[in-house]
């Protein structure tokens, strides 16, 4: 799936939510005693989950040996490899943040975010008609500034491209943020069978009840969007709203809620229940 980018950059909504402690899988424990299921997700960055156990290995064994720094490290070719799995006949730029050519590309909708286990026939095949650059969505390390991946920004370039070459060359990364990419990549591409066909049915019930509610939801996959954007105050009601339920919305309108890959038959019955009557919008 691609995304375009709308160039949000605000997320203080998260100050509303209380301390987190613990994370495992898709639910988050606070210091105040709440269990809240993630439907944000890190914008994807925690689509397997916040505990996937092989980035945890990969994360103690790298630090293990002190590859904090951004030294040239033979990972970064591991992770190049790893993405030319998903996205074959692309070229690739790495950097620590996006720099602000790609803002400019974003702007003119030639760079847009693209997001795993939306294509039930392919989950990880490169969309048909897709900008020329994508900016990949994987489990890991990773930060959000102006609706961008910040901490490890992958480019996936169309060589046809004419504008790459005004992009900047790539930066050296953490060894540490390299190997946690790569290790993502290939659990995505290991999930994706068993990721390709959601089920729920009782939210694709209610997301057909829904449709007259104030906040209408549209479902692709695993992510559902918005019909029509809402302002900012509509926005804030709504993840307030969630958020006294026991549910965590993504700070920004323009992410996606992205269903968790694991839900309780209850936890299923209450998300229904409050996508069927969403009116706080």
């Amino acid at each position: 799936m691609t995304e375009q980018l709308l160039g949000d950059n605000e997320f203080s909504l998260l100050r509303l939510m209380p301390t987190v402690v613990r994370a495992r899988d898709f639910r988050l424990y606070t210091k105040d005693g709440r269990r809240l299921i993630d439907l944000w997700q890190n914008g994807g960055a925690a689509v397997l989950g916040h505990t996937p156990p092989s980035l945890l290995r990969e994360l103690k064994n790298t630090a293990s040996r002190g590859l904090y720094a951004p030294f040239p490290h033979f990972l970064e070719g591991r992770y190049l490899k790893a993405l030319s799995r998903i996205f074959p006949g692309r070229n690739f730029r790495l950097y620590a943040a996006p720099p602000p050519e790609l803002h400019t590309l974003a702007a003119e909708g030639r760079a847009a975010l693209w997001r795993p286990f939306l294509d039930s026939a392919a989950p990880l095949a490169v969309p048909e008609n897709a900008p020329p650059v994508l900016i990949p969505v994987v489990p890991g390390i990773q930060g959000w500034r102006n609706g961008l991946p910040y901490g490890l920004c992958a480019l996936a370039i169309d060589p046809t491209f004419e504008k790459a070459a005004s992009l900047p060359p790539g930066d050296f990364l953490s060894p540490i943020l390299l190997a946690l990419a790569a290790r993502g990549i290939y659990d995505l591409i290991a999930a994706a069978p068993q990721r390709a066909q959601p089920a729920y049915p009782r939210i694709a019930q209610a997301l057909k009840s829904n449709q007259s509610n104030t906040v209408q939801w549209q479902r692709q996959g695993w992510y559902l969007t918005l019909r029509q954007a809402p302002s900012p105050e509509n926005w804030a009601a709504l993840f307030r709203h969630f958020l006294d339920k026991g549910f965590l919305l993504p700070p920004v309108a323009s992410q996606p809620l992205i269903l968790p890959g694991v839900l309780s038959p209850g936890e299923e019955a209450k998300l229904a229940g409050l996508l069927a009557d969403t009116t706080h919008g």
